[in-house]
């Protein structure tokens, strides 16, 4: 079977812009929490979230073109094209038929929506934009890279709520490995940090009320944790069939090795432990490799009083004595919950750990919960040697997806 590496990361995330910035801050252990600023937060039961700081889309994309996508598809165009340069492929020969795009998210354009019903409620006579469905939907992100950049392979959109991104990256992996395309352009965009976002998250009871400590508010594994902290941004990876890269000379981050998909079937919102373990389970069977190969998992660790211990439980369950030796780490802790995006965010962060050979942090622990138990790698980055890593992503509905990273080794 042909071997997948990842040659290109791309990451816009509130701790950071760019993937360099975005990695620094995740080892300096750097919340992105703040009050939120764009919109008017006063009367919600959650007034901060992990905005994107300093971001404007005119520095990155034609203004003739801005008006023609939502936030989330700007987010996704900025991400995709920094791993797109990252990768060297914009100079590079290569048969862009052989080259697709997977774009995920969660909600996709819920900023267009809310603001063209917005003008539909005050108006006397019913007007839309004439962008406002192509803004909206979900498989748009895509559409838009493979335009730019004449990508004529697979393209679609992947969405299973917080899984939607690893999801597009198991489907990139796995349509290389079958020799349906040679290069992958995967990841995740959400842009939900607004009235409906907060809102209706906050109906669900879901998000941290901490509004006294917001830099804090993200607590995963502490026992005062009191929900997820909302975030938006997206995150690019460039998958690559390993003889094409070499071929081009291509720099080659980590081997993609394995992918785990499962269902809860168990609730809409609840976790369940078993449907956890079996996804994780599934990732390891990919990639032909006894639970003790791995080193690192970088958890969904939301930071919700029962998504944390029965992520716990799930992989006690599957790693035996071997999870007390594991190292973890929640990069929710600092970025917030980027929903459908968080996947891509978060396997950039694996992928680095792999290329660096360094752990970042899990923030904001203060007092321990005894239900959970293992090494979330608190406080301090730690430096030491990964071969495998995981990471995990589980969404609303019961969808699981695990992505297993190999650190590459050439031959």
């Amino acid at each position: 079977m042909r071997r997948v590496v990842v040659t290109g990361l791309g990451a816009l995330t509130p701790i950071g812009l760019d993937t360099p910035t975005y990695w620094e801050n995740l080892l300096k252990g750097v919340s992105g929490a703040d009050f939120i600023t764009k919109f008017d937060a006063s009367r919600f039961r959650t007034r901060f979230a992990c905005e994107l700081k300093g971001f404007d889309p005119a520095n990155y994309i034609d203004r003739r073109e801005l008006r023609k996508m939502d936030s989330f598809a700007h987010y996704a165009i900025v991400a995709s094209d920094e791993a797109i340069r990252d990768a060297g492929l914009e100079k590079a020969p290569i048969d862009k038929d052989s080259v697709g795009v997977i774009f995920a998210s969660g909600i996709g354009g819920l900023y267009t929506f809310i603001e063209e019903m917005r003008g539909y409620k005050a108006g006397d006579t019913p007007r839309f934009n004439p962008f406002f469905i192509p803004k909206m939907i979900i498989d748009i992100a895509a559409g838009h890279i493979s335009i730019k950049y004449g990508y004529r392979g697979p393209n679609y959109a992947t969405v299973s709520a917080c899984a939607s991104s690893s999801h597009a990256i198991a489907d990139g992996f796995l349509l290389i490995k079958q020799g349906i395309a040679d290069v992958m352009i995967v990841g995740g965009s959400e842009a939900a940090v607004n009235e409906a976002g907060v809102g209706g998250f906050n109906a669900m009871r879901a998000l941290s009320e901490r509004n006294d400590d917001p830099k804090t508010a993200s607590r995963p594994f502490d026992k005062d944790r009191d929900g997820f902290v909302l975030g938006e941004g997206a995150g690019a990876l460039v998958l690559e069939e390993l003889e094409h890269a070499l071929r081009r000379g291509a720099k080659i981050y980590a081997e993609v090795v394995g992918a785990g998909i499962s269902a809860d079937a168990h609730h809409i919102t609840a976790p369940c432990a078993k449907g956890a373990a079996l996804v994780m389970r599934r990732a390891l069977q990919s990639a032909r490799i006894p639970p003790e190969a791995v080193d690192y998992i970088n958890v969904h660790g939301t930071s919700t009083p029962l998504g944390d211990i029965s992520e716990t439980q799930a992989i006690k369950e599957v790693f035996g004595e071997h999870a007390s030796r594991l190292h973890i780490s929640s990069t929710k802790s600092m970025i917030g919950h980027l929903l459908g995006a968080a996947g891509a965010v978060e396997a950039v962060a694996t992928v680095l750990t792999l290329y660096h050979q360094i752990i970042h942090p899990t923030i904001n622990h203060f007092t321990d919960d005894p239900e959970c138990d293992l090494n979330y790698t608190f406080h301090h980055p730690v430096q030491k040697p990964v071969r495998y890593a995981l990471s995990n992503s589980f969404g609303f509905g019961g969808h699981n997806a695990c992505i297993m990273f190999k650190r590459y080794e050439e031959g």
